[in-house]
């Protein structure tokens, strides 16, 4: 795509003023309407390249958002040559205007971290061709538009196991957001880590069809408490759930971001993001003139996610078996889905296909 070094030299030399037309230069108090944006100040005012991130929630609430920003803030101090900006709070009806508005104003590249914006970037990337746009967790790509994900399921895996070896009652919780694949997909690898070292675990699933609601995660919590469980997980963008369960002096995994703050001695770790070695790679492709749309979904592996530190009273026999298994999903000895439904099933169906449980989740997901 030669012509988008061209366009990105003109646009740059415009100066500054376009750029504070885009809509994450609004007051930060507006979250509704896109709020906050911040530009890279380590760059000195020779950044050469400009790259602008919109996220669906408010970056500081400890959930994806939070993460998404921790890596473009990452990649912000990391190299000289690149400004960031960022919107938050953007509802996906909101987001293409916010995408065009960017994509006027000069930047690179443009990633879009909800699902919700897979459709309006597909439409703002066929507007502008020689502006590059990158979204997570979707399925679509254009010859301008690329995708990107990662394999957090292991590191569900991973968390899984832990909470099997530490419960007592066979019976764990979990608050899970909505019924697509991605939830799905990690419900079933949680449950199958438990199952690898407890054959008589099962998972009791509560759904609050939210990405962001604490009231209603603590309430699901709450009634999976009753159930008798006696570690829970969840799927969210805040650490309700961790907190209702430390409440009742239950373990408790999170998930996004470090949790342990919420769970004190009730935590034993959370799947986490490092979405700044996703972001690195890409800003720099850029920057050479070798991006190219194609669809990333790496694992523990390539380090774009993993398992925080333990919780302070897990033991040190839990951490070894965990820290045995991740040697093997690292190496490819180890098939999480080996043995169940899923076995052999192509990465195509695992992203966007799974929705159902494997055998050791109670009930049915809803349709």
């Amino acid at each position: 795509m030669t012509n988008h070094t061209s366009r990105r030299n003109v646009l740059r030399g415009l100066g500054a003023a376009t750029a504070l037309t885009v809509a994450g230069c609004t007051d930060s108090t507006d979250a509704g309407n896109g709020a906050n944006s911040e530009e890279s100040t380590d760059t000195g005012g020779d950044a050469e390249i400009t790259a602008a991130w919109v996220f669906n929630s408010e970056v500081g609430d400890l959930g994806w958002s939070w993460a998404h920003n921790e890596g473009r803030k990452a990649v912000a101090s990391e190299y000289d040559w690149l400004e960031t900006r960022f919107t938050e709070a953007v509802a996906p009806e909101e987001s293409e205007q916010v995408f065009r508005q960017y994509a006027d104003s000069g930047v690179d590249i443009i990633f879009g971290c909800t699902f919700g914006y897979q459709d309006p970037m597909a439409t703002v990337a066929e507007e502008y061709p020689d502006v590059y746009f990158e979204h997570n967790t979707g399925y679509t790509t254009l010859e301008n538009m690329g995708r990107f994900m990662g394999r957090i399921y292991e590191a569900r895996y991973l968390a899984g196991q832990a909470a099997g070896l530490v419960s007592e009652t066979d019976t764990l919780g979990y608050v899970a957001a909505f019924p697509i694949p991605e939830v799905v997909r990690g419900i079933n690898a949680y449950t199958l880590g438990a199952a690898s070292v407890n054959d008589a675990v099962s998972t009791k699933v509560r759904w609050t069809n939210t990405w962001f609601d604490p009231p209603s995660e603590s309430e699901a919590a709450s009634a999976l408490l009753d159930e008798d469980v006696d570690v829970m997980a969840q799927h969210q963008d805040s650490p309700a759930a961790l907190t209702e369960a430390a409440d009742a002096g239950i373990w408790a995994t999170g998930y996004d971001a470090p949790m342990g703050e919420q769970a004190g001695e009730h935590y034993l770790t959370s799947p986490i993001w490092h979405w700044e070695e996703f972001y690195g790679p890409t800003v720099e492709a850029v920057r050479d003139d070798e991006w190219e749309a194609d669809a990333y979904w790496q694992g523990l592996e390539s380090g774009i996610c993993s398992i925080d530190d333990w919780g302070p009273d897990v033991s040190q026999d839990v951490r070894d078996e965990v820290a045995a298994t991740r040697a093997e999903i690292v190496e490819g000895s180890l098939d999480i889905w080996a043995g169940t439904e899923f076995e052999g099933e192509s990465d195509e169906f695992l992203f966007q296909e799974m929705s159902s449980y494997v055998e050791s989740v109670d009930g049915e997901v809803p349709s």
